[in-house]
């Protein structure tokens, strides 16, 4: 009987139908039995033995494929790829697959409700009349701002999408114009713009960009300097596309109206942005919507059964994650 390690937090709470699929399969598994997202050397020591790893974001290190002496599959629960070595994993001949569709439509819905949220001021009206405050606060409507979309792939695509509802301006930028002109194809009304100019003029940069070594520290002191006082950033791709503290330092000196991040470099996040106001912060919850997490779950459950079988995956994860992961964009500017 084959066996399955689920270290995805959560897995199978809401809904079991993916636990089922693997029972009916006739797969053997187990669930992490931490309750939380994995260290480093604690699925070092749990991976021996399995011959799939239905994975979340906990890092999957040489070190740990070097440990799992019968894993065929690592079959990840969403669509980041950072935390796996894919080099490491093709080195040893394991298959790597993913679900990339089923978590876009929450994330873009997060980024808009953040978007929301930052203009109105709605976190810090929160906080305020909770301490015994009141005073409303004077916002700005998305219909009145310019949006700046950097990555206009699945998530953003998706956002530009929502954006459009709104009628504000919407600028787009990526390695190349060619996905902002498919969008507009499509009926979308962005305009491409260079990276320097997107932080110049946008009141709200939205982040939707893999992390690579290329995107790493993509937003740093020098790119926040080029924005707007009053503008607005938003993180719901990868912790470390942002460098963090540099952020922290723009929003405590006032260089920067606001920001809102839900993933973090190190989760869970204790870091300086916790004592920072003007930062909505939420704990990497994205995909946590009950239809796309379900979607996450089962794709990853099915693509496990399906490679078990022998039968023919199509989420396996493309030759070009591969590239990207090795060499990285040189920008995305």
């Amino acid at each position: 009987m084959p066996r399955a390690l689920i270290t995805a937090v959560p897995f199978g709470e809401v809904d079991r139908s993916s636990l089922n699929l693997l029972d009916a399969a006739g797969v053997s598994f187990d669930l992490n039995p931490l309750g939380r997202r994995l260290k480093a050397e604690e699925l070092v020591s749990l991976i021996p033995g399995y011959d799939v790893l239905i994975a979340g974001t906990e890092p999957i290190t040489d070190r740990a494929l070097d440990a799992a002496d019968s894993l065929r599959l690592i079959s990840r629960v969403g669509v980041g790829l950072d935390s796996v070595d894919l080099a490491a994993a093709r080195r040893r001949a394991i298959a790597v697959a993913y679900t990339p569709e089923a978590p876009a439509d929450a994330v873009a819905e997060l980024t808009i409700g953040m978007a929301l949220s930052l203009l109105r001021g709605i976190h810090l009206a929160n906080q305020a009349i909770r301490h015994g405050v009141w005073r409303r606060l004077q916002g700005r409507r998305l219909a009145r701002v310019t949006v700046g979309v950097v990555g206009v792939g699945r998530i953003g695509g998706r956002v530009i999408k929502l954006l459009s509802a709104f009628g504000g301006r919407i600028l787009g930028n990526d390695l190349t114009r060619a996905p902002v002109d498919e969008l507009n194809r499509r009926g979308a009304n962005v305009e491409w713009v260079e990276f320097d100019t997107l932080l110049r003029e946008s009141d709200i940069v939205t982040l939707h960009v893999p992390l690579t070594r290329g995107t790493r520290h993509l937003v740093g002191a020098g790119e926040l300097a080029v924005m707007r006082r009053d503008a607005l950033l938003i993180n719901t791709c990868r912790g470390g596309v942002v460098d963090e503290a540099a952020l922290a330092t723009a929003l405590r000196a006032g260089r920067l109206g606001g920001a809102a991040v839900d993933t973090f470099s190190h989760e869970p996040y204790d870091g300086e942005l916790v004592g920072v106001e003007t930062c909505l912060m939420t704990p990497h919850m994205g995909s946590m919507a009950a239809d796309c997490r379900l979607r996450m779950e089962q794709g990853a459950a099915q693509n496990a059964v399906a490679f078990l079988r022998g039968d023919p995956l199509d989420e396996l994860v493309p030759e070009s994650e591969y590239e990207l992961q090795q060499d990285g964009p040189s920008t995305v500017r």
